[in-house]
């Protein structure tokens, strides 16, 4: 469902897809070729969202916040993850029911893992791994990593949604 809310309504590229059943309300951008799906919430009614090219929201993931919120090219929330902070750069994964609180900004090339949780305000530099319950930089990624996000960039994700989107995937 794609609402409007206080004067404000969703603009989605044509190439993005946008399963049934999920929610966007509010000022909200989706980039091209972005994905989101079933159960994902994009809540933009206490600011703006802007969501750059490539981003795959999976499965039950939550997209809120308050004031103006970035997310970059080519970032993968997995399934049930929450992003309430500020920024997230390019070439970011965020892991299964990961949890961003608000203000925090996650720089590029960036892995958070499962069950992470980002505290408020937290700032992550470039090229970090964060994992933990409050989520910790354990170590700083290499190029090896950067090659393996870059060649495979979400293509799977983006190859099935245009899947769903010319009507193969029902």
């Amino acid at each position: 469902m794609i609402k409007q809310f206080n004067g404000k309504a969703p603009k989605i590229h044509e190439t993005a897809f946008i399963s049934d059943y999920a929610y966007i309300v509010g000022d909200v951008e989706i980039g091209p070729y972005s994905s989101v799906w079933p159960g994902a919430v994009i809540r933009a009614d206490f600011g703006q969202i802007r969501i750059g090219s490539n981003v795959s929201l999976q499965d039950n993931c939550v997209v809120h916040c308050e004031g103006m919120m970035e997310i970059g090219d080519n970032v993968m929330f997995g399934h049930g993850a929450v992003m309430h902070g500020k920024s997230i750069g390019n070439y970011v994964l965020v892991g299964i029911n990961a949890s961003i609180l608000p203000h925090s900004e996650i720089g590029s090339y960036c892995i958070i893992g499962a069950m992470t949780l980002v505290t408020e305000r937290m700032i992550i530099p470039d090229k970090s791994f964060v994992t933990g319950i409050p989520g910790k930089v354990k170590k700083e990624l290499t190029e090896k990593v950067f090659e393996w996000v870059e060649r495979d960039d979400n293509s799977l994700y983006a190859r099935m949604a245009q899947m769903y989107k010319d009507g193969e995937g029902y």
